[in-house]
């Protein structure tokens, strides 16, 4: 599942007239940079959300083997959008992909389909220092002990991939929620687990997040 719902408002002028997954990093939409990871790790299914300047996305994705979940007349936020899609994903834990991050380094979803384990996960979060993370000023999200269980507290930046098994998301009654609300009910059962990332991440949330991003893909130091 890509997350490609959102208004980008961050971004201020620039997604006046088009969402932030179709503004370009590198010569190339942020929502191919995240497809393109997807496509790799050849899924049964790629579903897209959609929600702020819908019927653009719609164009740009009309050649690529994705299915769309449009969120209408409110969006719904990473937990209800991701409920909302289930019915295209088919069975089984989900990939979930923000679109709105590159990476240098390998590739995250790979990564994440490597260390899940079914048994004893119901989400596997990949989380990345802060030192190796660009664009991104916060205190961070989640300690990782030496099993890889999560919790909450100032270490790793969450870095919007992840595995996560949907079940739970019947029992909440909103309809526009979190994946937050989810975490935290794994974190009460000790089934919330992390992965360092070992490469280079930065958000393109903010017009600076560009050139950021540019430099990070071409192997700068930055």
């Amino acid at each position: 599942m890509l997350f490609a719902a959102g208004f980008g408002t961050r971004m201020g002028d620039l997604t006046k007239s088009r969402p932030k997954p179709l503004i370009e990093v590198g010569g190339k939409a942020l929502l191919d940079h995240a497809l393109d990871l997807a496509k790799a790790i050849a899924p049964q299914q790629i579903v897209v959300n959609t929600h702020y300047l819908a019927a653009k996305i719609e164009e740009h994705l009309a050649a690529e083997p994705v299915r769309l979940s449009h969120e209408t007349p409110d969006i719904l936020e990473t937990g209800g959008g991701l409920r909302q899609a289930l019915p295209l994903l088919g069975e089984g834990p989900v990939f979930t992909l923000n679109t709105d991050y590159v990476w240098r380094g390998p590739n995250p979803l790979s990564l994440l389909q490597s260390a899940w384990d079914a048994e004893k996960m119901d989400a596997l979060l990949l989380c990345i220092p802060k030192e190796n993370a660009l664009g991104h000023n916060g205190q961070g999200d989640f300690l990782i002990s030496s099993t890889g269980q999560a919790a909450r507290g100032p270490g790793l930046i969450y870095a919007g991939a992840q595995i996560i098994k949907p079940d739970g998301l019947t029992a909440i009654p909103e309809r526009s929620f979190s994946l937050n609300r989810l975490w935290d009910a794994m974190l009460g059962q000790g089934r919330l687990y992390g992965l360092p990332y070992p490469g280079k991440w930065c958000d393109v949330g903010r017009p600076e997040g560009i050139l950021l991003g540019e430099a990070l893909l071409k192997g700068s130091d930055v």
